[in-house]
């Protein structure tokens, strides 16, 4: 139950020699051996190596025919080898070993699992599926939480032919070294070809970070690493991540990159220092223990150029660094006089001397590791706070009223442990705006205790000191704490309190785009748009239910003229049978609301019971005078486009708002304040996650909408467009690969993500068939090839791409499972014309009532989150939304204040994210 978790927790600490590793500075070169013990038992690093060995003949019988060449032909192995991971199948028993994560700790009962691995492959080989072979005990050496996968599918690829996935195999052997649907496979190593190697776990510092488990982090790493999309881990991927969500794999990412900058930064400055000549034995290993920049600055201060050095190293070049040693090695023997050069500045007297000495030895307390991880213990059990108070100068370079914004922060403190990150953003601005002066309290008890544990427990002298000497030691343990430990642990506290509240504003951003995004559309209404003003106006844009533009007006509300526009507004609220109005919260927003309410009240468009709602209008100024908006409304006036672009955001709000940059209509705090890097990088991805799984009709959808599935960038997107123009609709999933520049691995990402209607599908075949007659050739993506063209050369054809609409292409279900979906479909007895209907739900729960989830996927040997998945397409109504779950426009009539309520009415709140 516990192999697969312990084998991704022992890969990451000790990498193998596979080709696509993890970076060497993953692994840990000063790790206890107690430690190396934990994440790779010595037993089972010494039995696993020799399970390929022992069926090596095998291969070579299957590969003997390819080629003569033993390196081409290993080379084709391994790309076939990993093309036939594309479907998330895994027998039962393996799954419960590899998908689970570890909940044992007694290492005998592990290595006692590991033992009975080997006897698994064995028992394949005598079962109906013969695709088992070693191959599959060479993947077992991986640490993957899909190892199975690779088993299965290898099993499953020969016995089925027909899986469109994965057909031809020379032609996907040829078509990508990193081919589509491979979870498994490249999930073996811990190493990619990075030159930096430190001296903690990436994988164990990642999971203290993000409270996410070890092996769920190596998988990962790993599969970041292959350029995986977050929302195809996220939907396909779940086992191998633990069903986390698309929040906390953005954290694990960001905080990955983070380390990998340490990392990066560290080795940089490592051969810095290496070519000017200034890197110790002492000097390296500190560098390989930094974590984070904060630590690697403090470390690398005194060598940057330009710098006159420190205290320390102006008293090492006078000679007294070995009489610093002598101090704690064998002070018996140690005489300052002896340092005493009455012509030398710093060695003038006795008392220069012992500063010197006190300054070295300060310097080597505050660079220990040891030291350094006592001291932040104690700081976390003991009370720290920040403290902000009013700067004496702010008064006479700023206003009164900048000052009077951070009043509440003129005299605060707050524990560390306990402030809101709000206001340390808060805090943050008042201390760059020079209105607030803020520094960390460490209470005094803290440096007590730190001193006394160094003098009598770390830094000990291993003789007896004089006074004179003991004197010195205790100086140079306060001297630093005082001038080197405490200033870095506030820079710490400051670094870490910020960042996290960065995080947690970004992430809040990404909140409330989410919920913004994925607001329930309102379909098949005519609608009318209002953007409100009062010099220049109300501009009107009335859209059809098609989201094509009706009519365009401007209307003066709220300079005297309401009566006579009123009239205009039924006219036209009459002639396009609109009763749905759609009103932008800016300008005079309010007054707009009231007038029409009160045109409601008094049922002036009577016979039409028209009702309103309102709606956000941030960056619709943007987007009207953006290039995207003049290319689709290029003869309309910027000032209209607005109009329709509020009416838009009702009848499909994910199509609309995703032509606005994403950080113009996220809404969050301190947005200018935090880095505007992770802030794009987050709200991209957010965009992306939610596009993908609404997901997009490639035959109708935009070009801009394309831009954010999962896999896809704009010059994809336009290559879609362009390939659609030319050739017609798709057909089905896979006609994407003949799309230039859309590879295997951008098909995986994809493919999962793009809807197709069948009806049309089916309409469009229908009609081609009758034009064409029996004189046509239909080939591959509706290309028509007549009886006289037969002998002149075809285009670009594909083999795998198929004519035939495929019903599977408009559910959730990824084609690297279509093999199973129909295994599945077989089992319950249905078909592909029942998905979606009620028929497929009752069949699907009455397999499921009396199999059980489990048991299902055990009979049908795959996962149980890839069966759910499965279920989920079927049963799921033709034209499901995911959105049809989340918030919908609040449309009312009358209630504009509070004199609008009476006894007994009811509302419903609308509740949203702050």
């Amino acid at each position: 139950m516990t192999s697969l978790p312990r084998r991704v927790k022992s890969e990451a600490k000790a990498p193998t020699s596979e080709a696509d590793e993890l970076p060497s500075f993953l692994n840990s070169s000063s790790e206890s051996e107690e430690e190396e013990e934990e994440w790779e038992p010595k037993s089972k690093a010494a039995k696993r190596p020799r399970l390929p060995k022992k069926n090596e003949v095998k291969p070579k019988k299957v590969a003997a025919p390819r080629s003569g060449v033993a390196g081409k032909k290993v080379k084709k192995i391994a790309i076939k080898k990993e093309m036939d991971v594309s479907m998330p199948i895994a027998p039962a028993e393996d799954n419960k070993i590899q998908l689970q994560k570890p909940k044992e700790e007694n290492v005998r009962s592990k290595l006692n699992t590991l033992k009975q691995m080997p006897v698994l492959p064995k028992k394949s080989e005598v079962s109906p599926f013969q695709g088992m072979n070693v191959k599959t005990l060479e993947s077992d050496e991986k640490p993957s939480t899909s190892a199975p996968v690779v088993e299965n599918q290898v099993k499953h690829e020969k016995s089925e032919e027909d899986f469109a996935f994965d057909e031809p195999p020379l032609k996907k052997m040829k078509s990508a070294t990193s081919p589509e649907g491979k979870p498994v496979k490249s999930l073996g190593g811990n190493k990619v070809k990075e030159e930096f190697e430190m001296n903690w776990d990436i994988v164990q510092v990642l999971s203290d970070r993000t409270n996410v488990e070890p092996w769920v982090c190596a998988n990962l790493i790993r599969l970041f690493k292959e350029e995986n999309t977050i929302p195809f881990i996220v939907r396909y991927r779940k086992e191998l991540i633990n069903n986390l969500e698309a929040d906390a794999l953005r954290e694990v990412q960001q905080t990955l990159e983070e380390l990998r900058t340490v990392a990066k930064k560290t080795h940089t400055m490592i051969q810095k220092l290496k070519k000017e000549g200034k890197l110790s034995g002492c000097l390296f290993t500190s560098l390989l223990n930094c974590r984070t920049l904060e630590e690697l600055d403090h470390v690398t201060t005194p060598y940057k150029t330009g710098s006159k050095g420190t205290k320390a190293q102006r008293a090492k070049q006078l000679g007294l660094e070995p009489a610093a040693l002598s101090l704690l090695q064998s002070p018996m023997e140690l005489n300052l006089f002896s340092y005493i050069r009455p012509n030398t500045k710093g060695l003038a007297n006795i008392q220069e001397v012992e500063a010197g000495v006190q300054h070295i030895l300060a310097d080597i307390f505050a660079k220990d590791k040891d030291t350094l991880d006592f001291i932040r213990r104690l700081c976390q059990q003991r009370y720290v706070c920040i403290q902000s108070a009013l700067a004496k100068v702010s008064s006479k370079n700023s206003n009164e009223k900048d000052i009077d914004k951070f009043q509440i922060y003129h005299e605060f403190s707050c524990n560390i442990k306990n402030i809101q990150h709000h206001q340390i953003l808060a805090i943050n601005r008042g201390e760059n705006l020079k209105i607030l002066t803020v520094k960390v309290n460490i209470p005094d008890g803290v440096k007590n205790e730190f001193c006394w544990w160094c003098v009598n427990e770390r830094w000990r002298p291993k003789q007896f000191l004089k006074p004179e000497l003991m004197r010195i030691l205790r100086n140079s343990v306060e001297d630093a704490y005082k001038r080197l430990i405490y200033p870095l642990l506030c820079r710490e506290f400051r670094s870490k309190l910020t960042s996290d509240a960065e995080k947690e504003s970004v992430m809040m951003f990404g909140r409330n785009l989410r919920q913004l995004l994925l607001t329930n559309p309102v379909r098949g209404r005519t609608l009318m748009g209002v953007d409100p003003g009062y010099k220049h106006g109300c501009k009107l844009a009335i859209i059809s239910p098609t989201s094509q533009i009706l009519h365009t007006d401007i209307v003066y509300l709220h300079s005297g003229q309401g009566f006579r526009e009123a009239e205009k507004i039924k006219r036209l609220l009459l002639q396009f049978s609109c009763s749905t109005v759609v009103i932008g919260n800016g300008t005079a927003c309010r007054e707009t609301e009231a007038y029409f309410a009160d045109l409601i009240m008094k049922k002036y468009f009577a016979p039409l019971d028209v009702v309103y709602c309102i709606v956000s209008e941030a960056g619709a100024s943007i987007y009207s005078v953006s290039p995207e908006a003049s290319k689709e409304m290029p003869d309309l006036d910027p000032n209209l486009r607005s109009a329709v672009s509020i009416a838009r955001r009702v009848q499909d709000p994910l199509a609309e708002l995703v032509k606005i940059e994403p950080k113009h209509i996220g809404v969050g705090m301190y947005q200018h304040d935090v880095s505007q890097t992770l802030l794009k990088a987050t709200l991209d991805s957010v965009v992306e996650e939610c596009v993908s799984f609404v997901g997009v009709d490639i035959n109708i959808c935009s070009e801009i909408l394309l831009r954010h599935i999962a896999g896809l960038n704009a010059t994809r997107a336009r290559n879609i467009i362009e390939w659609r123009e030319k050739n017609g609709p798709f057909i089905n999933r896979e006609q994407l690969k003949e799309v230039k520049g859309l590879g295997p691995k951008t098909f995986q990402q994809c493919a999962g993500f793009i809807r197709f209607n069948q009806d049309y599908i089916k309409t469009f075949c229908s009609n081609k068939k009758t034009q064409l007659g029996s004189h046509a050739l239909f080939t591959k993506a509706g290309t028509q090839l007549t009886s006289e063209k037969q002998g002149k050369k075809k285009s670009k054809p594909t083999p795998s791409a198929s004519y035939q609409p495929n019903p599977l292409d408009q559910t959730c279900i990824h084609p690297e499972s279509y093999s199973i979906a129909m295994r599945f479909l077989s089992f319950i007895g249905g078909n592909t014309n029942e998905i979606g209907k009620s028929d497929m739900q009752q069949k699907v729960n009455a397999v499921i009532q009396k199999e059980g989830l489990e048991g299902t996927a055990k009979r049908l040997n795959t996962t149980v989150h890839t069966l759910q998945l499965i279920i989920d397409g079927l049963t799921q109504p033709e034209g499901f939304d995911i959105r049809t779950d989340f918030d919908k426009p609040d449309f009312k009539r009358s209630i504009v204040c509070f004199e609008d309520l009476s006894v007994g009415l009811s509302l419903v709140p609308k509740i949203l994210t702050k």
